[in-house]
């Protein structure tokens, strides 16, 4: 298992690759919606002030934690660069700053 957080940050980092990557493209994708579906596990710790976490389950791991409250969730992201309305898989991220 995962921490949802750790999912969103590595989803970051590999936008931002894409970016990169297609620095000097003739076609350009517009970055709209991302929408993520996954399985996820709550833990809430019995410690006074403890947090609740998310783990992503894998699809491998998903029988053996059926017991844990499995639950799905659909996430909806809009991913947007720094000072910039629309972003694009094309360029370096600092080109669509202001």
């Amino acid at each position: 298992m995962i921490e949802l957080s750790t999912v969103i940050r590595d989803l970051r980092a590999e936008l931002e690759r894409a970016v990169a990557a297609a620095e000097g493209a003739a076609l350009r994708f517009e970055l709209q919606t991302i929408e993520l579906e996954m399985s996820v596990t709550l833990e809430r710790s019995a410690q006074a002030g403890a947090k609740v976490r998310f783990w992503v389950v894998d699809t491998n791991a998903e029988a053996s934690v059926a017991s844990a409250s499995t639950q799905r969730i659909r996430l909806a992201l809009q991913p947007a660069l720094t000072g910039s309305e629309t972003t694009y898989i094309h360029g370096r991220a600092e080109d669509h700053e202001e």
